[in-house]
């Protein structure tokens, strides 16, 4: 005889696998939901700026300077553009070469690669800043004393960056700087006379040391 307490039980072919397959997916489903809320709210509460042009204050070569950028803008376009600071050239444009390169806050940047208004409240230092024709850097006088440059496009990067390295490194490896100029290029191939400069420097700091 069948017994009368599981008569009374209809038979259902929701398993116990399915129960914890499905907890799983509510609980995905749940985070995934909160997550994009969360997503959401934050964005809401970022001021959007653009397309229209935008306020923005720079320190530039330790001149606090003020301009009116479209949020497209980088800091390259503003520096020669808007600012007159010529000294960051533009070459590729992409941000493979180097010739562009500036410090902002301290660290080497492509200035094509950086938008104008990340840099808000930044402190940028191009080559202007660097040496005057009446006193010349280090650097500066090492490329000049072994002709370290022909068509003089890619220099100003090559000064900045390395400029760079003894900032970071005041006694600088071989390993030092090739590593802190793997991101500059030169088209006309000076390479002899950068690395003929670079010597010096190394044999300045060796002897300073």
């Amino acid at each position: 005889m069948a017994d009368d307490n599981s008569a009374g039980k209809e038979k259902t072919s929701y398993s116990r696998r399915d129960f914890f397959r499905t907890g799983a997916a509510g609980t995905l489903t749940g985070s995934l939901v909160a997550g994009a809320a969360s997503t959401l709210a934050a964005a809401a509460a970022d001021e959007l700026a653009g397309p229209a042009p935008v306020s923005i204050a720079l320190n530039v070569d330790g001149r606090n300077r003020s301009l009116d950028v479209e949020p497209r803008i980088t800091l390259l376009d503003a520096l020669r553009d808007d600012l007159d600071v010529t000294g960051a050239k533009r070459v590729c444009d992409r941000g493979t070469c180097g010739a562009c390169t500036v410090l902002m806050d301290g660290k080497v940047v492509y200035a094509c690669s950086v938008l104008a208004i990340d840099a808000e409240g930044s402190s940028i230092e191009t080559v202007a800043s660097i040496g005057s024709s009446a006193n010349l850097h280090p650097v500066q006088e090492a490329f000049v004393e072994h002709d370290a440059s022909q068509c003089g496009f890619c220099t100003p990067g090559f000064i900045v960056a390395s400029k760079a390295v003894l900032d970071k490194h005041p006694q600088p490896s071989r390993h030092d700087l090739k590593k802190g100029l793997g991101g500059n290029l030169c088209r006309c191939g000076t390479y002899a006379g950068i690395h003929d400069a670079l010597a010096d420097l190394l044999q300045e700091e060796v002897t300073n040391g």
